[in-house]
């Protein structure tokens, strides 16, 4: 057996707040969400040195452009972006890029571009396939945008990654189901789900003042969170992240509304374990001793935050004892349950 310890991956963002997108969604204050309020190219290399300082000469570093619409800048500052990175990756001190970027800034023009560097990875802001949905949320772009862009990426060997947000205006769980099949059908590898949150000094929170939108509680979010991350579980595309981060500004003036906590990703697995528990349990009787297998480091999600799901299946099944294990034969959101007496 192998001593070799695991390489860590460390993503290095770089920030480009707004820049590229001629649009303002309605749930948009991206000053807000990425913490940066203006951006200054020359600090780019202060960013990349601050956080390499940090990090191991092992781990496995990319750099990251998020924030804005990588792709919709203007292209002699895309260059000199893409230049500036290229150099760290040349020195091997990082191992490739990655962006994010809106589905209608893909082109022929733009991939020629990205392919003279190390851009390994692109990040589409999909948010939904409904065109009402999109509609509603001002996003300026189509679903068939969505299609054309992942399509092409994929042809030119990109890893793609999808990005959907749930509770967008006019968006139902099946909006949000269908959107999540595309990303996996299509081929995107990986995904981020973001809950809509309402922020100060956006439409949304106009469209809120005004009655016409109201965001998801935090049980919604979870319920309908739960469903999509099903989806990618069984087409075994990679979940990235759910929710923004805790520190991006969620507890100051900024946030307005919404399902806004920060173990929203934890408390989506947790449903989903006991949606799968409940199915395994069904018909059983009561005062016989459970064991119920989940995969190692999945524990504390199955016995759900402050044992919620422990709670409710002692409630719903009254067994003589109740233990999780973790199982190493089991993956994802697995379940096995072995009952005695």
């Amino acid at each position: 057996m192998s001593n070799k310890a695991v390489t860590r991956h460390v993503n290095i963002p770089v920030f480009i707040p707004h820049l590229g997108c001629p649009h303002m969604c309605v749930f948009c204050n991206q000053r807000t969400i990425s913490g940066v309020r203006e951006f200054d190219p020359e600090s780019v290399r202060d960013i990349i040195d601050g956080a390499l300082s940090t990090v191991a000469a092992d781990d496995d570093c990319e750099i990251a452009f998020f924030g804005g619409s990588f792709t919709g800048i203007g292209r002699a500052l895309m260059v000199r972006l893409l230049d500036i990175a290229e150099e760290y990756v040349r020195s091997g001190r990082v191992s490739r890029l990655r962006c994010s970027t809106r589905p209608d800034y893909i082109d022929g023009d733009v991939l020629d571009i990205l392919d003279g560097y190390s851009m390994k990875t692109v990040e589409l802001g999909i948010q939904s396939m409904s065109a009402r949905v999109l509609a509603l949320s001002e996003r300026g772009h189509s679903p068939d945008d969505s299609r054309r862009a992942v399509a092409m990426l994929r042809e030119r060997g990109y890893t793609v990654g999808g990005q959907m947000m749930v509770g967008l205006p006019g968006s139902t769980r099946d909006d949000e189901t269908e959107c999540a099949r595309f990303i996996a059908e299509s081929g995107c590898a990986e995904c981020r789900v973001y809950p809509t949150l309402v922020f100060t000094d956006t439409e949304l929170c106009r469209m809120e003042e005004r009655g016409e939108y109201a965001p998801l509680s935090v049980d919604e979010a979870v319920e309908r969170t739960a469903d999509v991350l099903e989806i990618f579980d069984k087409y075994g595309v990679r979940v990235l992240r759910v929710g923004l981060c805790d520190g991006e500004n969620l507890h100051g003036s900024e946030f307005h509304s919404g399902p806004n906590h920060p173990a929203i990703g934890e408390l989506a697995a947790s449903r989903i374990f006991m949606r799968r528990i409940d199915i395994a349990l069904e018909g059983l009787t009561q005062g016989v001793d459970v064991e119920i297998h989940v995969p190692i480091g999945a524990v504390s999600k199955a016995v759900g935050n402050r044992g919620v799901n422990k709670d409710a299946i002692k409630n719903k099944y009254a067994p003589a004892r109740l233990r999780f294990v973790g199982d190493g034969s089991l993956g994802g959101y697995e379940v096995k349950t072995i009952i005695k007496g």
